[in-house]
């Protein structure tokens, strides 16, 4: 089962996710928060396994949130918004956000939307990717290392591609034809060749480098 904690100053959309992921015996919505300073004190409790977080939220916003939970041990974030504003979602994903979907999402979509994070990869909803794509092109994040760095293999490249399509260690593995632990190691140092610190930056790089 994956336990998952709803953060949305609406009620009304609270109530609603909870009772849409409770017809599923996969998941069960074990938490809930009004504001980001409640969404902290539900992961500082812990027993989440992923956290939906809204944007737009009283006393601590979700970049907030996104940015408070950097460098801490976390359950991955999927941000579930009506906002598709530029620089919110550059925002979001610069601070930490796995996932981004827009609340027009299905209950298909939000229910794999979930899974991919839960199984350790990343979703960003396709109407989302290009923004993300035209605001990276204009304003370049900036990264720890500025050389260009060496080339990525074929296979990494498709590893990577593949991450940033939101695909989990698992799935990569079977579409690839590679056992689960090469694709781990593949996504280990990937970062490392790209000069950043983790996989998500790792993708942000690759497409302003160009790779994707």
């Amino acid at each position: 089962m994956i336990r998952v904690c709803v953060a949305d100053d609406q009620t009304l959309v609270r109530q609603g996710i909870r009772s849409l992921l409770h017809v599923d015996d996969e998941f069960a919505v074990v938490a809930e928060a009004s504001d980001g300073v409640e969404a902290l004190a539900a992961v500082a409790a812990g027993g989440i396994d992923v956290l939906l977080l809204d944007l737009r939220m009283p006393r601590l916003d979700g970049i907030g949130v996104l940015r408070a939970l950097a460098g801490r041990p976390a359950p991955p974030v999927l941000v579930l918004t009506t906002f598709d504003d530029d620089e919110l979602v550059v925002g979001a994903v610069r601070a930490g956000a796995r996932g981004y979907l827009l609340k027009d999402v299905t209950l298909d979509e939000l229910r794999h939307a979930i899974r991919t994070l839960h199984a350790g990869g990343h979703l960003i909803q396709p109407a989302v990717t290009s923004t993300l794509v035209r605001r990276l092109a204009e304003h370049p994040p900036a990264f720890e290392r500025h050389d260009r760095p060496p080339p990525l293999t074929p296979r990494e490249l498709d590893v990577l591609r593949m991450v940033a399509n939101g695909h989990s260690n698992r799935e990569i593995a079977e579409l690839l034809f590679l056992a689960e632990g090469t694709v781990k190691n593949h996504i280990s140092s990937i970062p490392g060749k790209l000069g950043v610190r983790d996989r998500t930056r790792a993708t942000l790089r690759a497409i302003t480098l160009g790779l994707m």
